[in-house]
């Protein structure tokens, strides 16, 4: 029977219900199509082969020919193993199996020569390969191969036939069993020939089984190509949409107490970037289209400020402002640094969080559904039901990748007749090539410009032989009346990871810093929220002296007196991670400084990050950094929607093509905003398709 892209994943010659029910459950591969979308993550030349005793390189992938000169099973107390010698003319090698080794025992015969893959590693006196696969010699398919593709796999998986060599079958079943002429084309003629692009039929076959090289480099540039042109079309659809159908309240001018403000009690003078994001807020204001905007800035660019504006604005129309924040930490410092701008023109914020109940909780209910209070600062506790505005206008949002879709939804049906205008804060630079993925169909501000008092923060790297002179060194800020935040990345003691943990690193400190000499706030995750906040607060308050933390600071507490930041294990953060926690400090009139605890021996990657921190502060050069050094989809939270989870293209090796997808997709949505063009309907067909999960489709 000839397969459809549809028919279910149990309709495979060789998988079955069984398999077919793993495959579901662990992959949500359901029907063929989405098994042809397991794209290989790379391949094979299985026509090149190394002589054994030319193998150097420890952690590499190596293709050998030998004879199984030796086989062994082993025991180790109650686990066992399987050990065997492949040998060539030029040396020899061990194999390893762990476990799940039956089924191969049965097919290695000693003196039966062998053409082996996999991962050397040097065991300290000898090479080996763990798990090798096996070309056994009545593999036809196997030998026929040149490019021959490598799928990513789980331990659980290859236990039960799922790995990469048992993915390559049943994808080679299930191409021989589909009917090619049934694969639908998901591009229209005129892009296929405009890019010149293979058919999606030619693509699904070659992209598994390439003839050679160089069809292989045409299927993938149309199915990364595809994929992006696939996601920037939604996105230009769904702004499209908005502008011209998602009206918003006008905000047409600005009132007394927004030029009072802004003339005369403004702190120090707005930066040139401050200014141009402040007028394309009130763009958006003005305009009768709801505001979408994204607000990007550095730690202390001076989000806030603008923020502050864009509410003030928003009030002298005769709306309603707020401001949600994740943490109640955070939103307690916005709570106070709002009032204390706002105090000069007598206009006063409130705070709405799970601690503010009673009398308290019920009067700020009253004046926020009246009308009386123009601004509100909170956390969740904004989107409960018992929460009602008046004239909910402004809507802003600090770090929104902390909200899910549906808490933010609810926040939005407070406002009325139309939709209130939202803008979205975030301090993690992202660059402007995952930006546009990320953010794609919101518009973006940048504030790249600090202000001009601001003291770059100083970053030093320490192994542990300075671990003395940090400690005199903190001891000697502590006496000039300064703080020290301590961050540790595990609370307990792990037996994979060699970690220096928060537990440990605090009774070291007692040796250092004894109570009651000195006073050590404790911080992390597993902390009831009221004894978080409790320690949190006392260090704010000056009452502690170091803060000893996991990243739980990462967002949040703003200590102006806090000059040092050690950052121990700093090898293990990421680098927009180490760029966020360095921004705790350096917020004072003060010189601060960043330290960096390392071990003596690090990684390539990780030597780059330290090197990346010490060099730079710009924030947006960090980002580039860290998203070249680990990937779109390690950049923390940055977005729930899981546009990044891309099959087969990459952001960061394929910007020109998603630059050429952007580009389309603009063009396209500007000449036929509702794909009604019949050239289009192939367009118009996927972009309503439910199925959100394939690759390509638009969803």
């Amino acid at each position: 029977m000839a397969l459809k892209l549809d028919s279910p994943i149990e309709y495979i010659k060789g998988v079955g219900p069984q398999r077919g029910k793993l495959l579901r459950d662990l992959l949500a591969i359901d029907v063929v199509e989405k098994l042809l979308q397991y794209f290989p993550y790379r391949y094979v030349d299985k026509t090149r082969f190394t002589p054994i005793g030319e193998a150097i390189q420890d952690g590499q992938f190596y293709q050998f020919r030998g004879k199984l000169t030796e086989l062994h099973e082993k025991k180790f107390g109650k686990t066992k193993r399987l050990t065997g010698s492949l040998t060539d003319v030029t040396g020899s090698l061990e194999l390893l199996w762990f476990q799940h080794y039956d089924w191969i025992l049965d097919k290695l015969a000693i003196g039966q020569e062998y053409t082996i893959f996999g991962k050397l590693k040097w065991s300290g006196y000898e090479w080996t390969m763990a798990h090798p696969e096996i070309n056994f010699s009545s593999d036809q398919h196997q030998q026929a191969l040149r490019w021959d593709p490598v799928y990513s796999s789980t331990e659980k998986l290859a236990q039960k036939g799922f790995d990469s060599r048992g993915f390559k079958k049943i994808i080679h079943q299930a191409l021989q069993q589909i009917d090619a002429s049934l694969i639908p084309e998901t591009l229209p003629n005129y892009i296929l020939e405009k890019f010149k692009l293979p058919g999606r039929a030619e693509c699904l076959l070659n992209i598994h089984f390439p003839k050679d090289e160089h069809l292989l480099a045409k299927v993938r540039q149309r199915l990364k190509f595809e994929e992006l042109f696939a996601m920037q079309l939604k996105m230009q659809h769904n702004m499209n949409l908005r502008k011209r159908k998602s009206k918003g309240y006008v905000m047409a001018n600005a009132d007394r107490d927004y030029h009072e403000f802004l003339d005369k009690h403004l702190p120090f003078a707005l930066t040139n970037a401050q200014t141009r994001v402040l007028e394309e807020i009130q763009s958006d204001l003005k305009s009768g289209t709801q505001m979408n905007r994204l607000l990007q800035g550095d730690v202390g660019s001076g989000k806030t400020i603008v923020a502050l504006l864009a509410m003030l604005w928003a009030a002298g129309n005769g709306y309603q402002a707020c401001l949600m924040a994740p943490t109640e930490v955070l939103a307690n410092q916005h709570h106070q640094s709002l009032n204390e701008l706002l105090a000069p023109i007598k206009m006063r914020c409130a705070l709405l969080t799970s601690q503010v109940k009673g009398s308290d909780r019920k009067q700020i209910l009253n004046v926020l559904k009246t009308g009386e209070l123009p601004f509100i600062v909170g956390t969740h506790a904004l989107i409960e039901e018992s929460v009602q505005f008046h004239k909910l206008g402004l809507v802003i949002i600090d770090e929104q990748h902390r909200f899910g879709v549906e808490q933010r939804a609810k926040l939005w049906s407070k406002s009325g007749s139309l939709p209130p205008h939202v803008l979205v804060m975030t301090a993690t630079p992202i660059p402007r090539t995952l930006a546009m993925s990320l953010y794609g169909d919101l518009d973006v501000s940048v504030i790249d410009q600090l202000p001009p008092n601001r003291k770059p923060v100083k970053t030093l790297h320490f192994t542990e032989v300075l671990r003395g002179k940090l400690y005199e060194f903190m001891k000697k800020q502590i006496a000039e009346g300064r703080q020290v935040y301590i961050v540790y990345p595990l609370i307990e003691e792990s037996e994979k990871l060699d970690l220096e943990n928060l537990e440990m690193g605090y009774e070291k400190l007692l040796e250092y810093f004894p109570i009651p000499s000195y006073q050590i706030s404790v911080v992390h995750g597993r902390l009831r929220p009221k004894d978080k906040d409790l320690e949190m607060q006392r260090f704010v308050k000056g009452r502690t002296h170091i803060m000893v933390a996991t990243t739980v600071i990462e967002v949040g507490v703003n200590v102006p007196n806090a000059s040092i930041m050690v950052i121990e294990n700093a090898e293990r953060f990421g680098l927009s991670q180490l760029h966020q926690l360095r921004g705790r400090v350096g917020r004072g009139a003060d010189q601060s400084y960043c330290v960096l605890m390392t071990s003596d021996s690090l990684s390539k990657d990780a030597a780059e990050r330290i090197r990346t921190m010490c060099s730079t502060q710009d924030g947006f050069l960090i980002a580039e950094a860290d998203l070249k050094l680990r990937g779109p989809g390690d950049l923390d939270g940055t977005r729930q929607s899981g546009l990044l989870e891309l099959k087969i293209a990459d952001i960061v090796e394929d910007q020109t093509l998603l630059q050429a997808a952007r580009k389309l997709a603009e063009a396209i949505i500007r000449r036929d905003p509702d794909l009604e063009n019949p050239l289009n309907q192939v367009l118009r067909n996927r972009i309503f398709e439910k199925n959100q999960n394939n690759p390509g489709i638009i969803s």
